[in-house]
Order: C-alpha cells, then structure tokens, then sequence
C-alpha cells in the first residue's frame, strides 16, 4: 500500500507523460505481482464494486471528528474531493497498519456482504492506522477514482517499456475478459490469455478532429468518406460460434443487444467488425436519447425492443476467420467488407454509406446538411491506412457540423474538484419560461483559467443562497453555450436535453433580459 501511495504521489506532481512512464515502471519492477495486476485493474476500468456508501463513510467521520454536518459540507466544498476530505479531517492515526495494495483490496471485496456496524469496524480500524495520504488511498479504493492523468496508452508505453513487448500487442493483452484473480502477471503481459479468449477485442482505431483545410489534404481519390453517426461504437465479434459485443469504453454490452447477436449468428463466418450501434426505426436514425433507453439493462422486454429497435451501421473489418487484417489497406478491408455482405445478408446490419463527391467543395454542403437525418457530420479516411491503435494524425479525420448555440443566465455555481476545488468551474445555467428561469444545462469547460477566477470572486460576493457545495446567484451573467444536439426529455424540468454542452464565451455584451426562451430553444429540435 506505501509502494502504491508513493506511486500516486509521484504520477500527482507531474504533467510530463515521460515521468509517469517512469514513475509505473519503477513500481511494476518492485511491486508484488498480484498488486501490479490490481494496478492495472484499476486504470483500466476494472474496479471492484463499492463495498461502503459514501453516506456511511460521511457519517463515520462526524461522529468521530464531531463536527457539525454544515462544517462537514463547508470542509467538503473547499476540498472537493469526499475522500480527500475524509482523510483530512480525521485525527492522527494511533497505530501503522502495513498491507499489501491487493490485500487491501480483497479485503473489501468480502466487506461488501457484511453488516454495516461491520463495516463500521472495519473502515474506522483501517483509518485508525494510515497516515493522510495513505488513508486517502484507502478511501479512493473503497469508491472513488484515482484522477492523475494516466490514461490506457500511458499504462501501455510503461507495461511496453518494463517488458520490451510490443505496445499494440500490449493493449491487446490487458483489455477485454480477464481480472486479478484468474491470470498471473507474466501471463497478462504476454497475452497468454488471447488466444483461447474468443471475445477479446482489438483496440479502436480513433479520429483527431479535422484541423486542416480540405485542399490540403491531397488528391480527393485518396480518401473514403462517411457519415459520422452519434451512436455507440463497438466491435462486434463472432468466433467459434459465440458473438461478443465491446465498446469503445472496453464494456461487454453483448446482452443489451440481443437482435444484433441474433443476426451476427446467422453469418457463416467468423470476425471481428466495428461499427456504430444506433436506434433505428422504419429506416430512419434517432436520436442518441431514444439509444439511452436500451443502454445498461440487465433485461431487455419485448416492449423496449419494439420500441426502440437498434441497427449496426458497419465502418470496418479488423479480423476475418482467425486472420488479423488491420495492418491491411483500408481500400482492401473495405472490399473484404463488401464480400463479406454479399454472402451474407441481414437488415440489421448495413455496411456504413460511402459517399461519392467529385471535389471537396461538395463536401461541406454535405456536412452541414447532415444534422438533418441526425449525422454529426463527416469521416475522412485515407484509403492506404491500416487500422491503427488509438489516435493518429492524417490517416482519420472527423469534421462535425457546427455546434447548436444559446444563450442563457447562470443560476447556480459549484467549485470543481482536484486542482479546481478552490474556485467555481461548475454551472447550471436557465433561459427564460414566461416570467421565470427553468434550467437548461450544466457545464464546466469551455472557459480561461483567469475567466474562471473573474467568476468565482464574483460567485463570493453575489451568492444567494448555499446548500452544501452549491451556491445560488443573482441571475446576472449571460453566456453563449454550445452542444451537439438536443431532444424532448421528461426527466428535465425544460422538458429538453442537451447533447454535450459546454460554454463557448462569456457573453459580457449581454443581459438577462437577452437570453433565449424555452421556446427558441425548443425550435432547435
């Protein structure tokens, strides 16, 4: 555990990539195996459960500090991090407990089924017996997250360099179906696992938003062009007779979609393919609201099929019976795309639409009329790339529409969390209903760091009201938000959602009285 705090520490103080690097390969070269492979668990998405409400935790700490609930929440709001305040507020421990990272761990993996006066006895022992920043840790495996900017490809370059094995291979090996307890570390590394996993997936090949002008580019024969569509990406793979659903975010999503896995299985081949999952009803794409109501469920009813059917729009091959063809040209896995539908044929599935233009003039009266039939927009991608790891710049490009734009009042601000906690980054803003504010959005990006101090000495002098963390303001400061789409929702007091939103400038030129109405925002649909 002391080994695993010093390693959050040190990746803390840093923004280098390279010293994270270092910093993981230094604890992977010490650490006990077991604990190298809860590391890579937990910044990969594989977190245990949580054994403890954070209510509970709170409570705990109150009775044992004895302070008041609204001192509490004063201490909370200036952190920003439950956690970090629990850590903080409790007293010195009075006795040093040493565990092992992965022992920690299991131990709450067996508190889950126990009592809460159980419970109890087990967290205020363990806080009794950690410094600050170990009982930090403590608290972040019990629910929280662990922030530090170690994205997948930063474990990856570390796990690379510590063993000399190949990153692609790498990221392979530790995404898709394995946990701590049924591979060793020497075997993950090596993806011994790979082969007689049938669902492991390929990482996804990723887009960099278009950032040059369409001339520069090249020869307009070069590049395949497609609809971009605001679904759920995933690959869909069929080996041995099994089907497997993955998305981008490395969850098996297989249950959620039980008509895709009915007609992946009428195939005769077996393959690997990306594409994009999307509510579809008499031919027609929803919107990515209607798609919400299918995600997450354990059971899917007749009734939920009939009303929200899904569809797979096909972008790609990677994989065709057993062999790997994403170092292939593009051109070439899209032909073998096309063989593949021309033997087999299904409505659910569609290959994705190549659109055919003569010159990239064409192009942005196609794009800006994609919102239309719910599109983002464009993919440009060069007809001579492989199916790379992740993100590379000049073989995938995506050119979304412009952004929906409103203007609207601020009503409430929240200070952020981590390095943010000390100022207001957090705000739900509102438009006009008749003669009152309803809200619209909650943002946090979009803004200057010194844009951001300007509104939180304001936020200081024109707070209203507080409940906990939150302060309510004088509805006095406009800004222009931005967001990609927006639907009827009867879980909104506006009776809309936003898609997205984040705040695209601070409009000092205007007043309240200027903002929109719900009525010109819900023209937008």
């Amino acid at each position: 555990m002391k080994d695993f705090s010093n390693l959050i520490s040190a990746i803390e103080i840093t923004n280098k990539t390279n010293a994270k690097i270092e910093a993981l390969v230094a604890y992977f070269k010490t650490a006990p195996d077991k604990d190298k492979l809860w590391l890579i668990a937990l910044f990969t998405g594989k977190r245990p459960s949580r054994p403890v409400k954070s209510t509970l935790m709170k409570e705990w700490c109150m009775e044992i500090t004895q302070l008041p609930e609204w001192l509490f929440l004063e201490s909370y709001s200036t952190v920003g991090d439950l956690g970090e305040t629990l850590a903080l507020l409790l007293p010195n421990p009075e006795n040093q407990i040493e565990k092992p990272l992965h022992i920690w761990i299991e131990e709450l993996i067996h508190l889950k089924n126990k009592t809460d006066l159980e419970k109890k006895e087990y967290v205020l022992h363990a806080w009794n017996g950690l410094n600050a920043q170990d009982r930090l840790i403590f608290n972040k495996l019990i629910g929280g997250s662990f922030r530090i900017g170690v994205s997948k490809k930063t474990l990856v370059n570390a796990l690379s360099k510590l063993s000399g094995i190949d990153g692609n291979q790498m990221m392979h090996s530790i995404i898709g179906n394995w946990t701590p307890e049924n591979i060793t570390f020497e075997a993950l590394l090596n993806g011994e696992h790979i082969n007689y996993d049938n669902s492991k997936p390929y990482p996804f090949c990723l887009a960099y938003a278009l950032e040059k002008e369409l001339n520069d580019l090249g020869d307009e024969d070069e590049w395949q062009v497609e609809y971009k569509w605001d679904g759920i990406r995933g690959q869909i793979i069929k080996r041995k007779d099994e089907v497997f659903i993955w998305s981008r975010g490395e969850e098996l999503v297989t249950q959620q979609f039980p008509e895709i896995v009915a007609a992946v299985s009428q195939f005769k081949d077996d393959f690997v393919i990306d594409g994009e999952i999307l509510a579809i009803k008499d031919t027609a794409v929803l919107l990515f609201n209607d798609l919400q109501k299918r995600l997450n469920r354990k059971n899917v009813t007749k009734k939920l099929l009939e009303e929200v059917p899904v569809g797979l729009y096909i972008y790609d091959i990677l994989e065709l019976n057993g062999k790997d063809l994403r170092a292939h040209a593009m051109e070439d896995r899209r032909n073998e795309l096309e063989q593949l539908f021309l033997q087999n044929s299904s409505k659910m599935l569609q290959l994705s639409e190549v659109i055919d233009f003569k010159n990239w003039n064409e192009l942005d009266e196609l794009r800006n009329k994609a919102r239309a039939f719910n599109s983002e927009g464009l993919m440009l991608k060069k007809k001579s790339s492989d199916y790379h790891v992740g993100r590379k710049k000049g073989d995938w490009w995506k050119w979304k529409v412009d952004p929906l734009t409103i203007d609207v009042v601020m009503i409430y601000a929240q200070k952020g969390s981590g390095r943010r906690s000390s100022k207001y980054t957090d705000y739900t803003f509102a438009v006009k209903k008749e003669d009152k504010l309803v809200t619209v959005a909650k943002a946090y990006s979009g803004l200057t760091d010194k844009e951001i101090t300007e509104i939180s000495r304001w936020v200081n002098k024109n707070a209203i009201e507080k409940f906990g963390p939150v302060r309510t303001v004088k509805p006095e400061l406009v800004f222009e938000i931005a967001f990609e789409g927006i639907a009827l929702s009867n879980r909104h007091k506006s009776g809309v959602a936003l898609r997205f939103p984040r705040m695209k400038r601070w409009r000092k030129d205007k007043t309240v009285k200027d903002i929109d109405t719900i009525e010109s925002v819900k023209a937008l649909i």
